[in-house]
């Protein structure tokens, strides 16, 4: 377990990359959804980029919190789900794969954002990298543009691998999570009825096998690997 210390210094630098990459994950639902017909989302005051709108207090504070004290597990979190009608949509089945996949597609958009801001960066400062991560005993930057660019520069990266995160765990093809509904809009009818009746039982299911995984880190093992891929290749096409 961490000290509060380096919990503290852990969540100053994570705490507005997760937030934005929550935020923007369910706006891209909701804006997507209004761009195919269904209003439901703005009627309810949450078509918006105001954090205040989407939080959840367990999924967006007390849950990534709970995971920053046990590091060794999984970390996991949500934002408040936008409301939906697929009734509304012009074309349901199609219209609804495409909402589904809007948050996703965003998390993409904003790691690839945030490397090109990282790579503005190490171009105005060359050595910030290798001021991050601090290691003991290193000396802190003290210079105004080092104490000035190398927080960014730290929110930038974590927002990187935040957000291939996000993506990730969200494409998992189990409803409710994004990767479930858009299989179940791709699916022939009868098969995707069935995909469908695991929706109110799906994140109990998730957490189930993340509770499990401590012991045989399959999960954990197979999202690091992803995720280190895909936020390498990005980090190193961007930075190079």
């Amino acid at each position: 377990m961490n000290s509060l210390p380096q919990i503290l210094h852990t969540i100053s630098y994570m705490a507005l990359p997760l937030l934005l990459a929550m935020v923007f994950h369910e706006y891209a639902h909701g804006w997507v959804a209004h761009r195919y017909g269904d209003d439901t989302a703005r009627a309810a005051g949450r078509l918006t980029l105001n954090p205040l709108a989407h939080i959840d207090p367990f999924g967006t504070v007390i849950l990534p919190l709970i995971c920053l004290l046990f590091p060794g597990g999984f970390f996991l979190g949500w934002a408040k789900p936008v409301p939906i009608d697929p009734a509304r949509l012009k074309n349901p089945r199609r219209d609804m794969a495409l909402v589904a996949a809007a948050g996703p597609g965003m998390n993409l958009l904003l790691a690839v954002a945030s490397a090109l801001l990282l790579s503005l960066l190490v171009t105005v400062d060359p050595t910030l990298l290798a001021y991050w991560p601090p290691q003991p005993g290193m000396e802190p930057r003290r210079d105004l543009l080092g104490m000035l660019l190398l927080p960014i520069a730290a929110m930038a990266l974590y927002s990187v691998f935040i957000n291939i995160l996000l993506m990730i765990f969200n494409l998992i093809p189990i409803p409710p999570l994004d990767g479930g509904r858009v299989l179940t809009s791709l699916l022939p009818a009868r098969p995707a009825i069935t995909l469908s009746r695991l929706e109110p039982y799906g994140m109990l299911i998730i957490v189930g096998l993340i509770f499990m995984d401590p012991q045989i880190h399959v999960i954990q093992t197979i999202t690091g690997t992803m995720v280190n891929i895909l936020a390498g290749t990005i980090l190193s096409t961007v930075l190079h």
